[in-house]
Order: C-alpha cells, then sequence, then structure tokens
C-alpha cells in the first residue's frame, strides 16, 4: 500500500477502527475525558454507543468524515467528529447535529426535565475560526449581562488541526498529544513513539490501532477505498477550482478592455472638450487684437488688452490690409 508504519487516523475507516468500535472503547472514554473539562474534574466511567439517527437525505448529503454519538452512565450524549473537508457552514452543521441528538432523547409521553446534555466534539483538518489563534476552543450558552451558566445542555470543542504547530518535544499535556496524533501519526516512527505518548499507554493503544499489521485484509481495502475517495474529491475540486479561476480571468479580461474602452472614451471625450475651448477663448482674443489694431490702437496697448505676446501681436500685423 506504500504507507508508513502508523494508518492515518483522520480517514474515516482508522477514525472508527479508534473511536468508534467496542473493542476500543476505553480510547474514546480516554479521549472524551482529556478533551473536556468536567466540572468538578468529574470522569466519564463508561459509555454506550448510539446510532445517529438521520434522514436518508441528511446522510447522502453529509461530508464529514465520521459521527460516533454514545452516551455515558448518567445520560449525556457525545457527538464526536472528524472533518477533513472544509465546508461552508459546518458550525450551523454541528449546531444542527447537536440540537437533532439532543430533540431525540425524547420519547412520547417524557418530561423536559429528562432531557440530558449534548456535547460536541469536533476535530477539523481546516481553520475554522480565523481570528482565534488558539487550536482548541470550547462554546457554551451565557448570560450576555451577568455571564453566568444558565443553559447548561449544550456545549461545544473544536480542535483545529492547522493551528497546532509543536512538535514532538514540546508536548507537555494530553491534548497536545492528541493534536499531534491527528496531525502526525503517519509520519510518526516506532522509534519516536515512547517519548511522544510517555507513560500513557491508553494514547500508545491508539497508536497500536493504526499499524497496518493488526489489520484485516477487508479493513485495510476499506482503508484504501477511503483514501482514492479523498483523491478524487480533491481532484474534482482542483478541477473546479481551475475551472472557476480561468473563468474569472475572461471575465476580467472582457471587463478590463470594456472598461478601458470606456475610460479612453470619456479622456478623449474630455480632452477634446478642453481642446476645444481654449481653442476658442485663443481665436476670440485674436479677434479683438485684430479689431483694435485695424482701429490704429498701438501694440503696448493691444497687448495690454488682450494680454497677448508680442510676436503675436506683430503676426497679426502683417496679416492686416496695408492702408493706402
Amino acid at each position: 500500500m506504500g504507507i508508513g508504519k502508523f494508518l492515518d487516523p483522520k480517514n474515516d475507516v482508522a477514525f472508527k477502527q479508534i473511536f468508534g468500535t467496542e473493542k476500543n472503547k476505553d480510547i474514546l472514554i480516554h479521549f472524551l475525558n482529556d478533551m473536556i473539562p468536567f466540572p468538578g474534574g468529574a470522569k466519564i466511567q463508561t459509555v454506550t454507543f448510539l446510532k445517529p439517527s438521520q434522514d436518508p437525505e441528511t446522510a447522502a448529503k453529509k461530508q464529514s468524515i465520521v459521527d460516533v454519538l454514545c452516551a455515558d452512565e448518567k445520560g449525556s450524549q457525545y457527538i464526536v467528529e472528524m472533518q477533513v473537508v472544509s465546508t461552508k457552514g459546518f458550525e450551523k452543521r454541528a449546531q444542527y447535529y447537536a440540537a437533532k441528538a439532543y430533540v431525540n432523547q425524547m420519547n412520547l409521553g417524557d418530561d423536559y426535565q429528562n432531557l440530558k446534555e449534548i456535547i460536541f466534539l469536533a476535530i477539523t483538518d481546516f481553520v475554522m475560526f480565523p481570528d482565534k489563534p488558539k487550536y482548541k476552543s470550547d462554546h457554551v450558552i451565557l448570560d450576555r449581562e451577568t455571564m453566568t451558566h444558565d443553559l447548561k445542555d449544550f456545549y461545544f470543542s473544536f480542535l483545529e488541526l492547522p493551528k497546532f504547530n509543536k512538535n514532538m518535544h514540546e508536548l507537555n499535556n494530553a491534548i497536545e498529544k492528541w493534536a499531534y496524533f491527528f496531525k502526525h501519526a503517519p509520519e510518526t516512527s516506532p522509534e519516536d513513539l515512547k517519548e511522544i505518548i510517555g507513560n500513557d499507554k491508553i494514547i500508545g493503544k491508539a497508536y497500536e490501532a493504526l499499524i497496518q499489521f493488526y489489520w484485516t485484509e477487508k479493513e485495510v481495502v476499506a482503508y484504501e477505498e477511503e483514501l482514492k475517495r479523498r483523491r478524487d474529491e480533491r481532484a474534482v475540486n482542483d478541477q473546479k477550482i481551475y475551472e472557476g479561476r480561468i473563468e474569472g480571468e475572461a471575465i476580467g479580461f472582457v471587463k478590463g478592455k470594456e472598461e478601458g474602452k470606456a475610460e479612453g472614451l470619456a479622456e478623449g471625450k474630455a480632452e477634446g472638450l478642453a481642446e476645444g475651448k481654449a481653442e476658442g477663448v485663443q481665436t476670440a482674443t485674436l479677434n479683438i487684437a485684430r479689431q483694435l489694431l485695424n482701429q490704429g490702437m498701438s501694440i503696448e496697448a493691444v497687448q495690454s488688452a488682450t494680454g497677448l505676446l508680442p510676436e503675436e501681436i506683430n503676426t497679426l500685423m502683417k496679416e492686416l490690409p496695408v492702408k493706402i
């Protein structure tokens, strides 16, 4: 397959292997406990996988890598999503999924007070919030005036991988180790692994889940098919971008040509009017000078009256008819 020892955890199939299977449930629990700052230092003890409820149309249009939906022992639900492709309105889709999971808890006759909180956690391979310098951001609903957290049933956390720039020697906590895991696992060597994970056996198990040797042939084929699908998707997007750029350049050329023509006509018209106006003033001044000279006025007087140069007046005098 031509890949390194560790596969890419951002791949749909690999992500499900690590976070969406019963055999690796301890990895998911560890990951959630590391990523979410629970009040009072509480920890998730167990999780139960739930089947995401989506209508066929929504599922068909879905462009995210994967959704993992689970609930802890208190009933709180968690949506974990790996999003590789940057899509417009992803933050709205996050809120839509959270709201949908919240509503789906209700059965006929249930009370609203039994609704449990929804925690949405997304790892994105693109920048979601350009104005935020930190690679991890957490979002809750607060009272605008008092900043109190009264509406506690929705929590969103985003891990933006492009913003994470630490190398393996700079990892100081579990969140940084997970960010490095998602961003650099395929290029990590077995020799580097001990320094990266330290004493964290569960993160070590996550790396181990990415070793191709432990995968079945069917799983490897599914992984490769997902790689191909992503390559094809990128190729289509690149082609659209290329075609859009060519079309934009053509439109820009035509528009520029038309604007240049219009600008040239406007400038020519303005220059012509200015020149015509200047020529008209000059002609009128010369006619006045001729009349004054015919009346026998001296050159100095004509010059004072018209502002013409002596040379111009001398030329006019030569044009006058000779008096007999």
